[in-house]
């Protein structure tokens, strides 16, 4: 069920409804969590199992985590879980993958690896799976480390098992954030579980985060897939540089908007349930590092590996060679948990050779004493442009091996950028993209660190913000409701 269509509106307005009749109020995380049910299984039936037997292993797991005294005990059974919860994710994501693997190193018959891939062809991936797979190894984690948010004003007596398993199902299931995130953390959430009331919802958070969610998605994203479909194979071999080029920064600006859509409409419906989830992207096209690019692009992942893969690998605490090392191999992991083709895998080993050469080159440190003795401030503003030339770059490139899983169509898309330099312009591709950029693109100029300087001190100190938000969330709820493009599935569905 999709957020943008008409059966989501009806489905959630039913569920808000009975979510605040008072004498439902008991029954609150139970309302959720069958609507979390109907919500998941809306399309496919069978995947409201896979999400049972998921939340059945991760009960059970961390209230034995729970009740377990001795710290080799409960990291017995944190190990047995993330197991568990790896092998249902390998099994429905990663077989093909995985039997790709095995044939080449262990050189087995074709035969066998074909009919093997057959069978795992037709095993439809379930949608979210990454996510609340994440969602769940983070809880049992956390429960391992003695951070037991779930006994918070409480003590073990208090949890019986069936409350556990209905605070439990409510936090893996909440519909909200079930299918793309973000990714909560249990130390967040389960503070959070308690009786809601209408008089509390905050109204303008639940109205702007809709608001700009959905004009994101509706009006940026989905008109701007018609335009960066023609960088698909074969259709970008017969258009010039300058068009691809174009269209590339259009699939950037596409892939921020549809993502960051998605997040804030799940911001704004749990909050209009009364629960508060994580931030996911800060402007991250203003960024002048890679670092800080992953410090604002899908936040509550880039968390999640730096504090369960990185940290736990060692970080940047055993030496130089180790932090390259760590950072390569967090983010070619961060890479296959996008998707079971090599693709992602070299995705994210591009982003991993990236920061493992900011930090040996010390870029970041750099730039500070630069920045000490910049004399003006066009001085820092044209280091501000290179930098972020340099990485919005980096960033763009990178998104063709998401636009194009064949790893070998997106080298093709390389080379062709050299092959059709002296090709004629098509503007009827290059002018529609470059106008539906332009929010995104003016958006994030105002955060960008030098303008803002500039903006906050000549230009704009005299304008109300509060009465130019309103207009502007006005301006995108016509636009919304006038120009939105077709329907189309969100891109991190496929995650």
């Amino acid at each position: 069920m999709l957020f943008t269509s008409v059966e989501f509106g009806i489905f959630f307005v039913v569920i808000f409804i009975l979510y605040y009749l008072p004498f439902f109020q008991k029954q609150q995380l139970p309302i959720i969590i069958v609507g979390s049910f109907i919500f998941y299984g809306w399309n496919s039936l069978w995947l409201v199992g896979l999400l049972l037997l998921s939340i059945a292993l991760n009960t059970i797991v961390s209230f034995k985590i729970i009740n377990s005294f001795k710290k080799c005990e409960k990291h017995l059974w944190m190990t047995l879980g993330i197991l568990g919860n790896l092998i249902i994710l390998g099994f429905f994501k990663y077989s093909i993958l995985l039997t790709d693997f095995i044939a080449a190193t262990f050189h087995v018959s074709n035969t066998f690896i074909d009919s093997t891939i057959d069978i795992f062809s037709n095993l439809p991936i379930p949608i979210g799976l990454s996510f609340y797979t994440f969602l769940s190894i983070g809880l049992l984690v956390d429960l391992s480390r003695d951070n037991n948010v779930i006994l918070k004003g409480s003590n073990r007596k208090e949890i019986s098992f069936g409350k556990h398993i209905l605070n439990t199902s409510f936090f893996i299931a909440f519909f909200p954030s079930l299918i793309s995130g973000p990714i909560s953390r249990a130390s967040n959430f389960y503070s959070q579980v308690q009786p809601k009331s209408f008089k509390d919802i905050p109204w303008y958070t639940v109205f702007r985060s809709l608001v700009i969610g959905y004009y994101l998605k509706m009006v940026i994203a989905d008109n701007l897939k018609d335009y960066t479909y023609w960088i698909s194979f074969p259709y970008y071999q017969n258009l010039g540089t300058i068009t691809n080029i174009v269209l590339l920064v259009g699939y950037s600006v596409q892939i921020f908007a549809d993502f960051a859509g998605y997040s804030l409409i799940a911001i704004g419906l749990a909050a209009a349930l009364g629960y508060n989830l994580p931030q996911n992207f800060n402007f991250p096209y203003i960024s002048l590092s890679l670092s800080e690019f992953w410090r604002r692009w899908h936040i509550s992942l880039s968390t999640w590996l730096r504090d369960y893969l990185y940290f736990p690998l060692g970080g940047n605490r055993k030496g130089r060679i180790r932090t390259y090392i760590n950072l390569i191999v967090v983010m070619a992991l961060g890479g296959l948990w996008h998707g079971a083709t090599w693709n992602y895998a070299v995705w994210g080993i591009f982003h991993g050779c990236g920061l493992a050469v900011e930090r040996l080159l010390g870029v970041n440190k750099k730039s500070k004493e630069i920045q000490e003795q910049a004399k003006s401030f066009w001085q820092q503003f044209l280091l501000d442009l290179i930098r972020w030339v340099i990485v919005f770059s980096f960033v763009s490139i990178g998104w063709i091996f998401f636009k194009l899983v064949n790893f070998d169509a997106a080298i093709d898309f390389f080379l062709t950028l050299t092959r059709n330099v002296n090709q004629r312009l098509s503007l009827e591709l290059i002018a529609p993209t470059i106008l539906f950029c332009l929010p995104i693109i003016i958006s994030h100029l105002f955060c960008f660190s030098s303008f803002k300087y500039f903006a906050n001190n000549r230009l704009l100190k005299n304008i109300p913000f509060k009465t130019s938000m309103d207009l502007i969330l006005g301006i995108m709820l016509a636009l919304t409701l006038l120009d939105a493009g077709s329907t189309d599935t969100f891109i991190y569905f496929q995650f």
